[in-house]
């Protein structure tokens, strides 16, 4: 069950990148108030400032205007508090997976758990994931799903309020893909962590997702429509092949994606410029 009072809160946010020919606008007026326990989607063309979003929650990029707020605190740094998980797994290769999600739990709790926690803690993570049996193995011998895996692991054993998924499925084949998406409901059901994830998949985001940010394109992207998927959970995704309603939000996605945004773009490059001349 989601809690309803407000989480985490992108107020107006905003930002510039300097460029040689100057400010290049990425997003304007972003807006989303996010409950604690729900999954969030993030979707859009590519370019539409997804990435952007995620890196200035998780406090990589500091927002121009506007700003974040989790829990009434203004998110203007990196913690703890926030995880993330990246396409690119980012283990250390010369670890072991055990020794990779160690390494989040030692820096995050080495004057709060005994040694003796810390291992059990590790295990539990691992466990979480479905990866004990190859703890003692090095990135270079697990595959790319499993690399996934360490990477969910060592991201939930900092205990995060909010996970922040880039993208973590997108360089894998479709079925373990699909066994991965399978695990992180199983794992969102059981712990009850706010997600943000982005995707490029209409089938990914309606199956995961409590709602569905869809972002119109770039420069000055922003958020075009949210769509909330009131799917019941557990989900199934043989089962909901055939449910129309699933059908429905699908269909409302692609929508957005390729009919509505292209208005959208259609009516800004109708838009006169500074630099169109007035006829005689």
């Amino acid at each position: 069950m989601i809690n309803e009072q407000k989480h985490l809160e992108l107020s107006q946010v905003g930002i510039e990148f300097p460029t040689p020919k100057g400010p290049f606008c990425a997003l304007t007026d972003v807006n989303l108030k996010i409950a604690k326990g729900e999954f969030i989607s993030l979707i859009g063309h590519s370019g539409c400032g997804k990435s952007t979003v995620l890196n200035i929650v998780a406090g990589l990029y500091q927002a121009t205007e506007g700003g974040v707020l989790l829990d009434n605190k203004e998110v203007n740094e990196p913690g703890p508090e926030r995880a993330v998980v990246f396409q690119n797994h980012s283990l250390l290769p010369w670890l072991t997976a055990y020794q990779n999600v160690e390494l989040a739990v030692k820096q995050v709790f080495k004057k709060r758990m005994s040694k003796s926690e810390m291992h059990d803690w590790v295990n539990h993570n691992l466990e979480l994931v479905h990866m004990t049996h190859a703890a003692h193995k090095r990135p270079d011998e697990i595959s790319g799903g499993m690399k996934q895996r360490v990477g969910i692991a060592r991201a939930l054993a900092m205990q995060p309020k909010v996970l922040l998924m880039d993208e973590p499925f997108g360089a894998l084949d479709a079925l373990t893909r699909a066994h991965l998406q399978d695990s992180l409901m199983e794992i969102h059901a059981d712990l009850g962590n706010t997600v943000i994830m982005i995707t490029h998949d209409v089938d990914e985001a309606v199956l995961l997702s409590d709602r569905i940010v869809m972002m119109t394109n770039g420069p000055s992207a922003t958020v075009g429509e949210v769509l909330s998927v009131n799917l019941e959970r557990p989900r199934a995704r043989l089962a909901l092949a055939d449910n129309p309603q699933y059908n429905h939000y699908r269909h409302q996605v692609l929508t957005f994606l390729y009919e509505k945004q292209k208005k959208v773009e259609t009516v800004a490059s109708k838009k006169p410029t500074s630099n169109t001349r007035k006829s005689a």
